[in-house]
């Protein structure tokens, strides 16, 4: 339901949020999550023109998430990466043009369930809750 980019940009976080109020290279972090070291630079910068993460060059220099970021639902990390039609995605899992309660698929009412589950969760989950300790 989410693209590659987005799943590396919520691993990046959980670091980040783990290693709360320290600057981190970027070396540490492709190191810490596998991520290679091109793609994560990408997505660094996304989430830097975001106002999620704070960078700093030379010598003391990395990545830091900034505590405000740390309320901030994970939709928003999404929106930020792929666009905010993602996390708005309707579509219709069965494929029809036009899918909706007065015009249901076969699938739209389960359907309904998990997306607005998942849309739910998308919005109440916080970078900060993606803490995760990492060895």
């Amino acid at each position: 339901m989410i693209s590659q980019t987005s799943r590396y940009a919520l691993h990046i976080l959980g670091y980040l949020a783990f290693r709360r109020g320290d600057r981190v290279t970027g070396e540490e972090i492709a190191s810490a999550t596998g991520i290679p070291a091109t793609y994560l630079a990408k997505i660094l910068n996304q989430l830097r023109k975001s106002g999620i993460v704070d960078s700093q060059k030379g010598w003391g220099g990395g990545f830091l998430l900034f505590e405000s970021a740390l309320n901030r639902p994970i939709a928003d990390v999404l929106a930020s990466i792929d666009g905010a039609g993602v996390v708005l995605k309707t579509d219709c899992l069965f494929g029809l043009p036009s899918c909706d309660a007065t015009n249901p698929c076969p699938l739209h009412p389960s359907w309904e369930l998990i997306r607005n589950t998942y849309h739910t969760m998308l919005n109440d989950t916080t970078i900060g809750d993606l803490t995760v300790p990492r060895g």
